[in-house]
């Protein structure tokens, strides 16, 4: 079951962002700051939105959708920024399940496109990936910190 995280449910996916940060070696992880960062991301946010998945009712993965605009395709898109699924079930159809809904969820906010991005050495995201009828970019990505 996928539900919308909300101040009802926020305290359960919070353990969940830890994990994802711990996974990509997050420096100062705080479950304060995840808490008032991700509040905001709900049903009535048109910035982005994030879900939670629930199996046997204890959520076990969550992903969060952004919006933002693309100029070479005059167009908003929505990026899928994180996706984390319990490695117990990793391969199971939950990290499927939820970009399926972020990408209904995209097309129902009028973006062009559903986009994300995962570390060259994470294998099982790329093998979902890759499975999906989505097709893998050829662009390298930079940031500048500030």
């Amino acid at each position: 079951m996928i539900e919308i995280v909300s101040k009802n449910n926020i305290m359960e996916v919070l353990p969940l962002i830890r994990a994802y940060q711990e996974f990509y070696n997050v420096a100062d992880i705080s479950d304060f700051k995840n808490e008032v960062f991700f509040s905001q991301f709900g049903e009535s946010n048109p910035a982005g939105c994030q879900f939670i998945y629930r199996d046997n009712g204890i959520v076990v993965g969550f992903a969060t959708v952004y919006f933002s605009y693309a100029s070479s395709i005059i167009s908003k898109v929505a990026v899928l920024n994180d996706l984390y699924t319990v490695s117990c079930l990793r391969g199971k159809g939950v990290g499927r399940k939820l970009v399926e809904h972020c990408h209904k969820y995209a097309s129902e906010n009028n973006a062009s496109r559903l986009q994300w991005v995962t570390a060259p050495d994470n294998e099982v995201a790329q093998k979902l990936y890759d499975s999906m009828d989505a097709s893998k970019s050829n662009w390298h990505f930079y940031a500048y910190n500030t």
